[in-house]
């Protein structure tokens, strides 16, 4: 009678014939493969036009102000964590200048603008900059980003004002 010992971790699987790949095993590294370079192809073009980073140590909220077909629009919040970057407009710039309003966790204000623009307590999507009081918003003075016209633009948040 002999008795079956059991198999050591360190052995090779009784599925593999001296290093080499049976035929299950070659299609199933050829499937992950063709996944892998699938993927690579397919992200290449996503890229953001205007990306935050936060170099700060500290979490912060973000807005941002644009011209929308002729009119001022205000969107917010974007939460960047300690030295994370954010992808705040996804499309190309096409304006020069961006506007962005940024507080820390407690809604302080954490850059001194001096453009005001509206904005709400929570997320929000205002279009128009005036009488924000009065239609129920917030009045925030944002900093003025100026991307000299390029269709792509990251901003550095320090934490001090540019």
């Amino acid at each position: 009678m002999e008795l079956r010992r059991p198999r050591s971790l360190f052995e090779p699987s009784p599925r593999r014939t001296r290093g080499r790949l049976i035929p299950h095993d070659r299609m199933r590294l050829a499937a992950l493969l063709g996944a892998v370079l699938l993927s690579i192809f397919l992200t290449g073009k996503a890229h953001a036009e205007f990306t935050v980073c936060n170099q700060t140590l500290d979490v912060v909220n973000l807005a941002v102000g644009q011209k929308v077909d002729d009119a001022d629009q205000t969107d917010g919040w974007w939460t960047i964590g300690a030295n994370q970057c954010v992808n705040v407009i996804r499309e190309e710039l096409t304006n020069r200048y961006i506007y962005i309003y940024a507080t820390d966790v407690f809604g302080h204000a954490i850059l001194a603008g001096s453009t005001e623009m509206c904005i709400d307590r929570r997320r929000f999507s205002i279009r128009g900059i005036d009488e924000c009081w009065q239609r129920g918003h917030i009045a925030a003075r944002f900093v003025e980003v100026d991307t000299q016209e390029q269709v792509r633009w990251t901003y550095f948040l320090t934490g001090t004002s540019p």
